[in-house]
């Protein structure tokens, strides 16, 4: 499992982007292309990057706590467990950010995948699976 480090939740940070690491839209074509299920609750990701997801919520997950997930992609059989934690929740908006705690197994290397896949299919421009990558991997580009 890869540990990545995490803080207590904010109460309503409304303004301060603080992503290091750039995050996708959690669609293909419009639709929702990926979901976390949390306890027996399925719910449609907002964003998603090798850090953590968004979702959009009422209250932060698990009052705050680090809770366990599965990620799941639409339409496809894999998924990924591992255990987040709500590290910023906006009231006004609905939105509660989670980052990765822990990803069991190879869960990193297939997320990374998934999300190069999600860049090479959602680009307006022929991109390669390395240029995809690197767009992954690297800084927030907004």
């Amino acid at each position: 499992m890869s540990d990545r480090g995490a803080s207590a939740v904010p109460q309503a940070v409304e303004a301060a982007e603080r992503r290091r690491i750039q995050r996708f839209l959690a669609q293909r074509r419009g639709q929702p292309w990926f979901w976390v299920m949390i306890g027996d609750e399925r719910i449609e990701l907002r964003d998603i990057s090798i850090d953590g997801f968004a979702i959009a919520a009422e209250t932060p997950p698990a009052g705050g706590e680090p809770f366990d997930f599965v990620l799941q992609r639409e339409g496809v059989p894999d998924h990924i467990r591992g255990r987040a934690q709500a590290v910023n929740f906006i009231a006004a908006s609905g939105q509660a950010g989670c980052r990765f705690r822990a990803l069991e197994g190879d869960g990193a290397e297939r997320l990374r995948d998934w999300l190069i896949a999600l860049v090479i299919m959602n680009a307006s421009v022929r991109i390669s699976e390395k240029d995809a990558a690197a767009i992954v991997e690297g800084p927030s580009l907004i």
